[in-house]
C-alpha cells in the first residue's frame, strides 16, 4: 500500500519537473481517501514556504475542516526539513513515510530526528525509503540539469 500512494506523490514530483520546481511531491491519505496532493512551488509562488508538504497539510486542513489530521498519513518523496516537520508535528499527523533521505536537510532521520523528540508534544510514526531510489533519481536529474545550466 505504502509503495501505491509513493507513485502517486511521485506523480506530483514529475509536475514540479516539468514546472522546473525542485521535483518533490507529497499526498495525504485519509481514511483510505487523499485529501491532498501536492509539489513544490516555491519558484512559482516566490515563497519559500511553498514546499510540497506545506501545501499538502494546508489543502488537507482545508478538505477535512480541521487543522487537526490525526487519523492522516503523509506520503513525500524526500525526507522532511526542519520546516515542514514542524508543520507536521503541529498538524498531529501520525504517520509519515517518505522515499529518499535527505543528508543535507533531514529532520526526520538524517539531520534530526524531529519527529520522534518526545521532548515535544507530538510524535509520528515514520517509514523511510520507500521507493527510495526513484525518489532519489528524480531529484539527481533536476540538479544535475540545473548546474548544467549554471543555476544553483
Amino acid at each position: 500500500m505504502h509503495e501505491a500512494h509513493m507513485r502517486q506523490a511521485l506523480s506530483e514530483a514529475e509536475q514540479a519537473l516539468a514546472e522546473d520546481e525542485v521535483p518533490v511531491g507529497a499526498i495525504i491519505v485519509c481514511d483510505g481517501t487523499v485529501v491532498a496532493a501536492a509539489h513544490n512551488q516555491r519558484e512559482r509562488l516566490r515563497d519559500p514556504t511553498a514546499h510540497a508538504e506545506m501545501i499538502a497539510i494546508t489543502q488537507a486542513a482545508e478538505s477535512l475542516g480541521s487543522w487537526r489530521l490525526d487519523g492522516c498519513t503523509l506520503y513525500v518523496t524526500l525526507e522532511p526539513c526542519p520546516m515542514c516537520a514542524g508543520a507536521i508535528l503541529q498538524a498531529r499527523i501520525p504517520v509519515v513515510v517518505f522515499g529518499a533521505t535527505d543528508p543535507k536537510a533531514g529532520a526526520v532521520q538524517s539531520l534530526y530526528q524531529l519527529l520522534q523528540d518526545r521532548r515535544l508534544n507530538h510524535t509520528c510514526q515514520t517509514v523511510g525509503g520507500v521507493l527510495a531510489e526513484p525518489c532519489g533519481q528524480i531529484l539527481t536529474r533536476f540538479f544535475q540539469a540545473q548546474r548544467k545550466l549554471g543555476k544553483k
